[in-house]
C-alpha cells in the first residue's frame, strides 16, 4: 500500500544545486512516515527546463521541480527544506498535496522560518470546500 504526497518546490535559478542536492537527500536518505528510519521516499524532477510542455505557447520562465514522494515524513522534508542555505530564501515556495489532501499548502522561507501561507489555516477540514 502506498501513500503519496505530491511535492513542488520553485526555486531561483542560483538555488538549482540546492534543489537538486535536496532531491538526492530525498532519493536516499530521507526518513518515512511512523519514525522508519531514512530510506528515501521518491525524488524531484524539474518540470520547466527546455522542452517542457506546457499550455500557452511560451516556455515557463521559473524553476519548479516536482516529484511523487511515496511514504514521506512530510514533517521532516520541510524541516529539511528549511535548514538547507537557500541563496534566494525568499524565491522559494513549497507546495505539499499529502495523499488525501484536496489542495497544495504552499509553504515559504521568511525570516529564516518555513511558514505556512495557504490555506491560512493549517487545519482546515478538506470537506468544507463541497457545498451541502
Amino acid at each position: 500500500m502506498s501513500w503519496v504526497a505530491n511535492v513542488m518546490v520553485s526555486v531561483h535559478p542560483d538555488d538549482r544545486p540546492n534543489v537538486e542536492a535536496l532531491s538526492e537527500w530525498l532519493r536516499t536518505e530521507a526518513p518515512l512516515r511512523g519514525d522508519t528510519p531514512g530510506q528515501g521516499c521518491g525524488f524531484l524532477r524539474e518540470t520547466t527546463g527546455q522542452n517542457t510542455a506546457w499550455g500557452g505557447g511560451k516556455y515557463p520562465e521559473c524553476d519548479v521541480w516536482a516529484g511523487a514522494l511515496n511514504h514521506a515524513d512530510l514533517n521532516a522534508v520541510l524541516d529539511h527544506i528549511a535548514q538547507k542555505p537557500w541563496r534566494c530564501p525568499n524565491a522559494l515556495q513549497v507546495f505539499v498535496m499529502d495523499q488525501e489532501d484536496w489542495f497544495f499548502r504552499v509553504w515559504m522561507l521568511r525570516d529564516g522560518e518555513l511558514q505556512q501561507y495557504a490555506p491560512v489555516k493549517p487545519d482546515e477540514d478538506d470537506l468544507d470546500f463541497y457545498p451541502n
